[in-house]
């Protein structure tokens, strides 16, 4: 399921990054790598604040439907 569909509060490990070399290397260096936990803090219309290490991260819609949880 692509992380611009889970809900507010929820959260999965990342099980695959789709798309372009460059988009999966840009997502990489944000610190979204296979088998990492991920934490919904905010969506909106799609739009998602996202926990991951010890970070808070904002992805639009198009770079959250490339990572699958």
């Amino acid at each position: 399921m692509p992380l611009s569909m889970i809900g507010t509060g929820m959260s999965g490990k990342i099980q695959r990054i789709t798309g372009s070399g460059e988009t999966r290397r840009f997502l990489a260096n944000l610190g979204f790598i296979e088998g990492r936990e991920v934490h919904v803090l905010s969506d909106i219309g799609g739009d998602v604040i996202v926990g991951i290490l010890d970070s808070r991260v904002a992805l639009n819609r198009d770079m959250a439907r490339h990572i699958y949880v």
